[in-house]
């Protein structure tokens, strides 16, 4: 059966921790910046790592999961590298942006905007989905 809880999860937080949406830390003049819907790698880091901590509390710590029976008993650390990585490799601006400022795709601009937020987000939801659902991607650990 499968879990949906890392996919839920996973995707609330890309959106509320994507930096510069609702807030930035550190921010490109101050140390937070509110709604700014601009970014730097420094934020990058500090978002991913928070990411991760939620992430992984919810998921590993607290065990949360959407399904009616538990099926495993070790850990499965396949969620949380996985939700990670896409986190990183998706958030507007770091790699590229979907749709730029003024292009369709712009590369390495540290911009976001409301737009390239969704659109990224609805990449992140299918690419968990595949990787945790229809592949079952696990990483397992006693």
């Amino acid at each position: 059966m499968a879990d949906w809880a890392p996919i839920v999860i996973g995707l609330l937080l890309f959106i509320l921790l994507s930096p510069g949406l609702l807030f930035q830390l550190p921010g490109n003049t101050r140390r937070v910046e509110f709604g700014g819907l601009q970014t730097n790698g420094k934020a990058i880091a500090i978002h991913t790592l928070i990411f991760f901590i939620i992430f992984t509390i919810l998921i590993l710590a607290v065990g949360f999961h959407i399904y009616a029976e538990r099926d495993r008993e070790m850990a499965d650390w396949g969620p949380v590298v996985i939700a990670v990585v896409l986190f990183v490799l998706l958030t507007p601006g770091l790699l590229f942006q979907l749709p730029g400022k003024s292009k369709v795709v712009e590369f390495n601009n540290f911009q976001t905007s409301g737009l390239s937020i969704l659109v990224h987000t609805i990449i992140f939801f299918g690419l968990i989905t595949i990787f945790l659902i229809a592949i079952g991607v696990h990483i397992y650990t006693g």
